[in-house]
């Protein structure tokens, strides 16, 4: 069943929810293409781990830069599903926010799309990563708009569906 998924939503829509409840019905591997810009932005700058506007657009520059440079976020990723390939994980969520990178990460390592929505949860657009997050033609969508029951009971059927699928 190993399969890589390009998960995106908004901010505070659920996908690390949903990507823990994925966790009781799969082995998973949970990773961000902001994982290096994170720790990149804590040594440089002092970041301090704030998600705020400010924070947001400022990791958006920073990894905007990383990919102009030399594709670093790809080439984390990439690095990252090649272990993730030799482990006994079956799913591996790669957090993406910009339609060009999880194009590249779909080509790159055959990855699937995902989008998490939440009807009660406005949308951030103060940084041109999170203004992105809907202009891409996901292969899933989950709506997170219910209870935490619903949305494991939908994580639990995610999972069942992607065993199946192969």
């Amino acid at each position: 069943m190993k399969q890589i998924i390009v998960i995106n939503g908004s901010g505070g829509v659920g996908k690390d929810t949903f990507v823990d409840f994925c966790k009781k019905y799969a082995k998973v591997l949970n990773i961000s293409s902001v994982d290096k810009v994170k720790e990149a932005a804590k040594v440089l700058a002092g970041w301090n781990g704030e998600k705020d506007e400010k924070s947001r657009k400022f990791l958006a520059d920073l990894k905007e830069l990383g990919i102009e440079y030399n594709d670093a976020s790809l080439r984390y990723i990439c690095s990252k599903a090649e272990e993730f390939k030799a482990s006994d994980d079956e799913l591996m969520f790669v957090h993406i926010r910009e339609a060009s990178e999880i194009e590249k990460c779909r080509q790159k390592c055959g990855a699937k799309t995902l989008l998490v929505t939440n009807k009660n949860i406005p949308p951030i657009n103060s940084n041109f990563s999170d203004r992105e997050v809907q202009n891409y033609d996901y292969d899933y969508y989950i709506k997170n708009d219910g209870t935490l029951e619903e949305l494991e009971q939908t994580a639990k059927q995610f999972v069942k569906d992607l065993v199946n699928e192969k």
